[in-house]
Protein backbone atom coordinates (compact mmCIF):
# COMPACT_ATOMS: atom_id res chain seq x y z
CA UNK A 1 0.00 0.00 0.00
CA UNK A 2 1.24 3.45 -0.38
CA UNK A 3 0.86 7.01 1.36
CA UNK A 4 -0.41 9.95 -1.13
CA UNK A 5 0.68 13.26 -0.43
CA UNK A 6 -1.89 15.41 -2.82
CA UNK A 7 -1.25 18.93 -3.24
CA UNK A 8 -3.14 19.71 -6.07
CA UNK A 9 -4.92 23.77 -5.54
CA UNK A 10 -1.38 25.01 -4.80
CA UNK A 11 -1.26 28.78 -6.31
CA UNK A 12 0.94 28.69 -9.15
CA UNK A 13 4.39 30.17 -8.33
CA UNK A 14 5.87 33.40 -7.73
CA UNK A 15 7.99 36.16 -8.60
CA UNK A 16 9.16 36.20 -5.10
CA UNK A 17 11.94 33.65 -3.79
CA UNK A 18 10.24 31.82 -1.58
CA UNK A 19 9.17 28.77 -4.47
CA UNK A 20 10.14 25.45 -2.80
CA UNK A 21 11.72 22.80 -5.49
CA UNK A 22 10.26 19.00 -5.19
CA UNK A 23 13.17 18.38 -3.32
CA UNK A 24 12.30 20.15 -0.36
CA UNK A 25 8.69 19.46 -0.72
CA UNK A 26 10.31 15.31 -0.55
CA UNK A 27 12.72 16.72 2.26
CA UNK A 28 9.51 17.94 4.38
CA UNK A 29 7.21 14.61 3.57
CA UNK A 30 10.24 12.47 4.77
CA UNK A 31 10.81 14.26 7.57
CA UNK A 32 7.17 14.40 9.01
CA UNK A 33 6.71 10.70 8.31
CA UNK A 34 9.75 9.51 9.98
CA UNK A 35 8.64 12.11 13.03
CA UNK A 36 5.46 10.46 13.23
CA UNK A 37 6.15 6.48 13.25
CA UNK A 38 6.65 4.94 16.46
CA UNK A 39 9.89 3.40 15.29
CA UNK A 40 13.49 4.57 13.97
CA UNK A 41 13.82 4.76 10.58
CA UNK A 42 17.01 4.95 8.66
CA UNK A 43 17.02 7.79 5.99
CA UNK A 44 17.45 6.01 2.63
CA UNK A 45 16.64 5.97 -1.04
CA UNK A 46 13.95 3.72 -0.27
CA UNK A 47 12.22 6.06 2.12
CA UNK A 48 9.94 7.65 -0.62
CA UNK A 49 8.85 4.29 -2.45
CA UNK A 50 5.76 3.66 -0.61
CA UNK A 51 4.93 7.34 -0.93
CA UNK A 52 2.45 8.93 -3.74
CA UNK A 53 3.26 12.43 -4.53
CA UNK A 54 1.13 14.74 -6.48
CA UNK A 55 2.63 18.14 -7.51
CA UNK A 56 0.90 20.65 -10.20
CA UNK A 57 3.92 21.80 -12.46
CA UNK A 58 4.60 25.66 -12.70
CA UNK A 59 3.14 25.28 -8.67
CA UNK A 60 4.56 27.20 -5.76
CA UNK A 61 5.63 23.69 -4.82
CA UNK A 62 6.90 22.26 -8.23
CA UNK A 63 8.42 26.02 -10.01
CA UNK A 64 9.84 26.65 -13.37
CA UNK A 65 13.93 25.48 -13.35
CA UNK A 66 14.51 29.53 -13.30
CA UNK A 67 12.44 30.55 -10.82
CA UNK A 68 13.83 31.98 -7.61
CA UNK A 69 14.05 29.67 -4.79
CA UNK A 70 15.61 30.69 -1.61
CA UNK A 71 13.00 31.44 0.51
CA UNK A 72 11.24 27.99 -0.32
CA UNK A 73 13.89 25.99 1.79
CA UNK A 74 13.93 28.32 5.04
CA UNK A 75 10.07 29.40 4.80
CA UNK A 76 7.80 27.08 2.68
CA UNK A 77 8.81 24.32 3.85
CA UNK A 78 7.97 24.72 7.88
CA UNK A 79 4.75 25.57 6.04
CA UNK A 80 4.56 22.10 4.06
CA UNK A 81 5.16 20.98 7.54
CA UNK A 82 2.51 22.78 9.28
CA UNK A 83 0.03 21.31 6.40
CA UNK A 84 0.88 17.95 7.04
CA UNK A 85 0.95 17.50 11.30
CA UNK A 86 -2.42 19.60 10.98
CA UNK A 87 -3.62 16.70 8.46
CA UNK A 88 -3.06 13.68 10.77
CA UNK A 89 -3.50 15.94 14.01
CA UNK A 90 -0.39 15.05 15.27
CA UNK A 91 0.60 18.42 17.34
CA UNK A 92 0.20 22.25 17.23
CA UNK A 93 1.57 24.36 14.43
CA UNK A 94 5.45 25.50 15.75
CA UNK A 95 6.27 28.90 14.91
CA UNK A 96 6.31 28.03 10.95
CA UNK A 97 9.87 30.33 10.39
CA UNK A 98 13.16 30.29 10.39
CA UNK A 99 12.91 33.99 10.89
CA UNK A 100 15.81 35.15 8.27
CA UNK A 101 17.37 38.36 9.16
CA UNK A 102 20.82 39.91 7.53
CA UNK A 103 22.73 42.89 7.60
CA UNK A 104 25.40 44.71 5.77
CA UNK A 105 26.81 47.61 3.72
CA UNK A 106 29.41 48.24 0.59
CA UNK A 107 32.78 48.08 3.12
CA UNK A 108 32.14 44.06 3.43
CA UNK A 109 30.81 43.65 6.29
CA UNK A 110 27.60 41.07 6.29
CA UNK A 111 26.01 39.09 8.67
CA UNK A 112 23.20 36.30 8.57
CA UNK A 113 21.37 34.87 11.56
CA UNK A 114 17.93 32.80 12.10
CA UNK A 115 15.99 33.14 14.74
CA UNK A 116 14.28 30.63 17.05
CA UNK A 117 11.10 30.55 18.57
CA UNK A 118 8.12 28.45 20.50
CA UNK A 119 7.40 24.77 19.47
CA UNK A 120 3.93 23.60 19.00
CA UNK A 121 2.41 21.43 22.10
CA UNK A 122 1.12 17.66 21.26
CA UNK A 123 -0.91 15.17 22.77
CA UNK A 124 1.17 14.85 25.89
CA UNK A 125 4.19 17.66 26.17
CA UNK A 126 4.26 21.29 26.17
CA UNK A 127 5.94 22.79 23.33
CA UNK A 128 9.47 24.31 23.73
CA UNK A 129 10.36 28.06 24.09
CA UNK A 130 12.96 29.68 22.08
CA UNK A 131 13.89 26.81 19.82
CA UNK A 132 14.44 25.96 16.40
CA UNK A 133 12.01 23.69 14.83
CA UNK A 134 11.39 21.24 12.35
CA UNK A 135 13.01 21.98 9.20
CA UNK A 136 15.92 23.88 10.58
CA UNK A 137 18.56 23.56 13.30
CA UNK A 138 21.00 26.28 12.93
CA UNK A 139 22.74 28.13 15.99
CA UNK A 140 22.79 31.66 16.67
CA UNK A 141 26.24 33.65 17.32
CA UNK A 142 27.49 34.73 20.80
CA UNK A 143 26.89 37.86 21.95
CA UNK A 144 29.98 38.76 22.90
CA UNK A 145 31.08 38.17 19.14
CA UNK A 146 28.21 39.50 17.74
CA UNK A 147 29.41 42.77 18.97
CA UNK A 148 32.91 42.46 18.76
CA UNK A 149 32.76 41.47 14.67
CA UNK A 150 29.90 43.69 13.59
CA UNK A 151 28.78 47.61 14.59
CA UNK A 152 26.00 46.44 16.72
CA UNK A 153 24.61 46.29 20.27
CA UNK A 154 22.42 43.40 21.18
CA UNK A 155 20.32 45.05 23.44
CA UNK A 156 17.66 42.18 24.06
CA UNK A 157 17.58 38.80 23.61
CA UNK A 158 15.21 36.81 25.84
CA UNK A 159 11.86 34.70 25.60
CA UNK A 160 8.66 36.47 24.91
CA UNK A 161 6.38 35.59 27.74
CA UNK A 162 2.97 33.94 27.21
CA UNK A 163 3.53 34.10 23.25
CA UNK A 164 2.83 30.17 23.27
CA UNK A 165 -0.97 29.05 23.32
CA UNK A 166 -2.83 28.24 25.98
CA UNK A 167 -4.17 24.45 26.42
CA UNK A 168 -3.71 21.57 28.12
CA UNK A 169 -0.44 21.56 26.87
CA UNK A 170 0.65 24.89 26.15
CA UNK A 171 2.37 26.11 23.01
CA UNK A 172 6.13 26.70 23.38
CA UNK A 173 6.95 30.88 24.05
CA UNK A 174 9.23 32.71 20.99
CA UNK A 175 12.05 35.34 21.63
CA UNK A 176 12.39 39.30 22.01
CA UNK A 177 15.23 39.77 20.09
CA UNK A 178 16.39 43.78 19.86
CA UNK A 179 19.73 44.85 17.69
CA UNK A 180 20.79 48.89 17.93
CA UNK A 181 23.04 50.05 14.74
CA UNK A 182 25.61 52.16 15.09
CA UNK A 183 26.43 52.35 11.91
CA UNK A 184 24.88 53.00 8.46
CA UNK A 185 23.61 48.92 6.77
CA UNK A 186 20.91 47.81 4.86
CA UNK A 187 18.87 45.16 6.90
CA UNK A 188 16.76 42.39 4.97
CA UNK A 189 14.36 39.93 6.71
CA UNK A 190 12.24 36.63 5.46
CA UNK A 191 10.19 36.05 7.98
CA UNK A 192 6.77 34.36 8.19
CA UNK A 193 3.79 33.79 10.65
CA UNK A 194 3.28 37.66 10.68
CA UNK A 195 -0.23 37.42 9.53
CA UNK A 196 -1.79 33.99 10.13
CA UNK A 197 -1.05 32.63 13.53
CA UNK A 198 0.35 29.29 14.43
CA UNK A 199 -2.95 26.91 14.58
CA UNK A 200 -3.56 25.15 18.24
CA UNK A 201 -5.04 21.94 17.99
CA UNK A 202 -8.28 20.02 20.17
CA UNK A 203 -9.46 23.58 21.43
CA UNK A 204 -5.48 24.45 22.20
CA UNK A 205 -4.92 28.44 21.28
CA UNK A 206 -2.89 29.77 18.33
CA UNK A 207 0.27 31.09 18.90
CA UNK A 208 0.79 34.73 18.57
CA UNK A 209 1.85 36.24 15.76
CA UNK A 210 5.92 37.45 14.89
CA UNK A 211 6.46 40.85 14.09
CA UNK A 212 9.29 42.90 12.56
CA UNK A 213 9.22 46.70 14.13
CA UNK A 214 12.00 49.10 13.26
CA UNK A 215 12.59 51.66 16.35
CA UNK A 216 13.98 55.02 14.75
CA UNK A 217 16.31 57.18 16.94
CA UNK A 218 13.78 59.64 17.69
CA UNK A 219 11.53 56.76 19.51
CA UNK A 220 8.70 56.12 16.35
CA UNK A 221 8.08 52.51 16.05
CA UNK A 222 7.41 51.15 12.59
CA UNK A 223 5.94 48.04 11.17
CA UNK A 224 7.96 46.30 8.98
CA UNK A 225 5.66 43.40 7.63
CA UNK A 226 7.00 40.01 7.21
CA UNK A 227 9.38 40.53 4.06
CA UNK A 228 11.60 43.38 3.84
CA UNK A 229 15.00 45.35 3.40
CA UNK A 230 15.50 48.58 4.70
CA UNK A 231 18.18 51.11 5.60
CA UNK A 232 19.56 51.68 9.07
CA UNK A 233 20.78 54.62 10.41
CA UNK A 234 22.38 54.91 13.48
CA UNK A 235 20.69 54.84 16.72
CA UNK A 236 18.07 52.81 15.11
CA UNK A 237 16.78 49.50 16.50
CA UNK A 238 15.43 46.65 14.55
CA UNK A 239 12.64 44.57 17.17
CA UNK A 240 12.20 41.10 16.30
CA UNK A 241 9.03 39.00 18.25
CA UNK A 242 9.49 35.69 16.92
CA UNK A 243 5.58 33.32 16.71
CA UNK A 244 4.85 30.85 19.93
CA UNK A 245 3.84 27.75 19.05
CA UNK A 246 0.10 26.62 19.32
CA UNK A 247 -1.23 24.84 22.27
CA UNK A 248 -2.88 20.93 22.36
CA UNK A 249 -6.35 20.40 23.94
CA UNK A 250 -8.80 22.57 26.11
CA UNK A 251 -7.78 25.18 28.68
CA UNK A 252 -9.91 22.73 31.86
CA UNK A 253 -8.75 24.03 35.47
CA UNK A 254 -7.39 27.06 36.77
CA UNK A 255 -3.65 25.23 36.43
CA UNK A 256 -4.14 25.79 32.20
CA UNK A 257 -5.52 29.41 32.50
CA UNK A 258 -2.72 30.99 34.49
CA UNK A 259 0.51 28.94 32.96
CA UNK A 260 3.09 31.71 34.58
CA UNK A 261 1.66 30.23 37.98
CA UNK A 262 2.68 26.80 36.57
CA UNK A 263 6.58 25.19 36.28
CA UNK A 264 7.46 22.72 33.78
CA UNK A 265 10.94 22.12 32.15
CA UNK A 266 11.13 24.25 28.65
CA UNK A 267 14.90 24.09 28.30
CA UNK A 268 17.24 20.86 28.67
CA UNK A 269 20.78 22.26 29.35
CA UNK A 270 23.20 20.54 27.15
CA UNK A 271 26.53 21.87 25.14
CA UNK A 272 30.49 22.19 26.09
CA UNK A 273 29.45 24.17 29.18
CA UNK A 274 27.23 21.47 30.70
CA UNK A 275 29.72 18.70 30.00
CA UNK A 276 32.66 20.59 31.82
CA UNK A 277 30.34 21.15 34.86
CA UNK A 278 29.62 17.48 34.71
CA UNK A 279 33.74 16.63 34.66
CA UNK A 280 34.00 18.98 37.46
CA UNK A 281 31.27 17.60 39.33
CA UNK A 282 32.44 13.96 39.32
CA UNK A 283 36.32 14.93 40.64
Amino acid sequence: SKAKFEFTGTSEQVWYNWNTPRSITYSAIIYCLRAMIAHEIPLNNGCMRPIEVILPQGSLLDPHKDAAVVGGNVLTSQRIVDVILRAFRACAASQGCTNNITWGDNKATSYYETVAGGAGAGPNWHGRSGVHTHMTNTRITDPEILEKRFPVVLQKFCLRPLSGGQGKFRGGDGVDRRILFRRSMTLSMLTERRVHQPYGLYGGENGQCGKNLLKRVDGRLINLGGKCSIPMEPGDTFILLTPGGGGFGKVNDEEDKNPEQTEFQSYIERGSLFNYKLTQEGV
